[in-house]
């Protein structure tokens, strides 16, 4: 990009974010050939003052790479950017390991199977075996149901290196076909057919991360593997933050008044309402704070909606009060929030600062009822681990007696689906809702937490306080 003001500089004007894009006015460039800036690499501005020396390790700088910015004020800085380059493709030419495929053979070749449960659907990839969607139902006289399909058979391994933006990063994955699955009724019965995605992960265990129907009866599946992991064009990348130095010139003050005062303002947003609450607000955000996210892709972390983190020195505590119903489980994003106090109700509601809370009924708990279900239905799902020890994977509890809807006639009513489920965030807590039928709802609950005292279901799925 050559030295000039203007339209070029457009596109640069979007790294100066945080209250800058409306105090600046103006910019101009004394730059070489230089790459573009997008998204995807991360800027962080400093306003140091005159005295100031460029770092000696990271980014690379030169003097004459800098840009002119002009406030709206008048106020003129100096700023310096960083050199993007990185010796990426020399690891990539020096590389003369194993191909991507030789590096997954030991998961292909020892007949190794994946599984994510969802609320309905339990899925089941053999890896360049064969894919299978299934559902179990407990019928009279405790007979299993098995519905299933299979979403593809027989691998074909891709050849070259792939990108996708999954949660949020752009990231390096293998591809591995699978076609030949359950004939699809929706496409004139050709058979499913699911493409799937291996992805680098150091500490995974080739975990399922994601399962969608791209299109009808083609699927897509990612595979988090560390298998990938030695070949560098599989490795995740982290982007450092690169810093941009800005320096005050004629007389500026050190950084724009107006970000100065955007600077004060947010400080004053962010302090307690009231100086003596301090410690009971620390308290409450240390027991339950809401964040956005119990999973990271190579090292990063991604963003998943619906996600509570619990502290762990409250632990025992909280579980003791889910089991008890005092300490409820809220999740879901949009229009409505959904509500969860074990053994009480499953609520659907939304707040609104005008009307207020608008409640809706989904289920209220009722131990005869359940157990009346779980005589007919799966409440309690084992498996044998490798140690011949036998463990419970969920259970399932039935609500009813919700509000009558409006589209059946007939009460609302829910399954809770409870899970237990390893996560980067070992004290996250997922909830969600489906609705598979007019208002008859499933409600599944995932978190490392559930896994202490889920091993204490008894026969209709019951939980108790472990020992």
């Amino acid at each position: 990009m050559s030295s000039r003001t203007g339209k070029p500089m457009a596109g640069l004007l979007l790294v100066f974010v945080g209250g800058l894009l409306e105090v600046c006015s103006g910019v101009s460039a004394n730059r070489g050939a230089y790459p573009s800036f997008t998204d995807e690499i991360p800027f962080k501005i400093t306003w140091p003052g005159a005295e100031f020396t460029l770092p000696a390790s990271g980014a690379l700088y030169r003097e004459d790479d800098f840009v002119i910015m002009t406030t709206t004020e008048k106020e003129k800085y100096k700023c310096l950017l960083p050199s993007l380059t990185s010796g990426e493709e020399d690891d990539k030419k020096g590389y003369t390991g194993p191909s991507p495929g030789e590096l997954l053979d030991p998961l292909f070749k020892r007949s190794s199977c994946s599984y994510r449960i969802e609320s309905y659907w339990t899925y089941e990839v053999c890896h360049g075996k064969h894919i299978r969607q299934y559902h179990e139902e407990k019928e009279t006289g405790q007979k299993i149901s098995v519905q299933e399909y299979f979403l593809g058979n027989m691998a074909q391994r891709s050849q070259s290196v792939h990108t996708k933006n999954i949660e949020g990063q752009l990231t390096p994955y293998y591809s591995v076909e699978m076609g030949n699955g359950t004939p699809c009724v929706l496409k004139q019965n050709e058979p499913r057919s699911t493409s799937v995605l291996y992805v680098c992960h150091p500490e995974a265990k080739h975990e399922i991360l994601s399962v969608a129907e791209v299109t009808t009866c083609e699927y897509e599946v990612v595979v988090l593997t560390p298998l990938l992991c030695a070949h560098p064009k599989y490795r995740f990348k982290t982007s450092p933050v690169n810093a941009i130095f800005c320096q005050a010139l004629e007389g500026s003050p050190l950084q724009p008044q107006q970000l100065t005062q955007l600077d004060k303002e947010q400080e004053e947003l962010l302090k307690p309402p009231f100086s003596s609450d301090t410690r009971e607000v620390r308290l409450r955000e240390e027991a339950f704070t809401s964040t956005h996210k119990p999973m990271s892709v190579g090292g990063q972390v991604q963003v998943t909606v619906g996600t509570t983190h619990i502290s762990r020195l409250t632990d025992d505590q909280l579980i003791k009060e889910f089991l008890s119903g005092s300490y409820c489980l809220h999740g879901g994003v949009g229009w409505w929030k959904y509500e969860f106090c074990y053994g009480k109700h499953v609520h659907q509601y939304h707040e609104d600062k005008e009307q207020g809370k608008n409640t809706v009924v989904v289920g209220n708990w009722n131990a005869e009822e359940h157990i009346d279900w779980a005589k007919k239905n799966v409440a309690r799902s084992l498996h044998l681990k490798d140690d011949g020890v036998q463990k419970v994977k969920w259970v399932s509890h039935f609500y009813g007696h919700g509000d009558v809807c409006d589209l059946t006639g007939k009460p609302r009513q829910v399954i809770v689906k409870l899970k237990c489920k390893e996560s980067e965030s070992p004290h996250a807590v997922t909830v969600y809702m489906l609705e598979p039928q007019t208002c008859q709802y499933i409600l599944g609950v995932e978190s490392p937490v559930i896994c202490r005292i889920l091993d204490t279901a008894d026969e209709h799925g019951l939980l108790s306080i472990s020992s």
